[in-house]
C-alpha cells in the first residue's frame, strides 16, 4: 500500500527513530511501512494519522500498491 509517511516525516525533520519512539514501534517497522513492505495494523494506522494530524486516507492509499 502506497503511503506518504516518508514525506510527512521529512516535513517535520523527524528521523525514523523519532517517529518510531512516538508510535511505540521499532525503527525497522517505520522503515518497512515507508517502503511499502509492511502495511500497518488499523490501530497503528490510526496512531500514525493522529501523530501527523491527518486522516488515515490522506496518508495511506489502498488503491495503489501490490496488496
Amino acid at each position: 500500500m502506497k503511503n506518504s509517511l516518508r514525506v510527512l516525516r521529512a516535513e517535520r525533520r523527524w528521523s525514523q527513530a523519532e517517529v518510531a519512539e512516538r508510535l511505540g514501534v521499532s525503527r525497522q517497522t517505520v522503515n518497512a511501512i515507508e517502503t511499502s513492505r509492511y502495511d500497518p495494523s488499523l490501530p497503528l494506522a490510526f496512531a500514525i494519522a493522529r501523530l501527523f494530524e491527518r486522516r488515515i486516507e490522506d496518508i495511506f492509499d489502498p488503491e495503489s500498491g501490490d496488496k
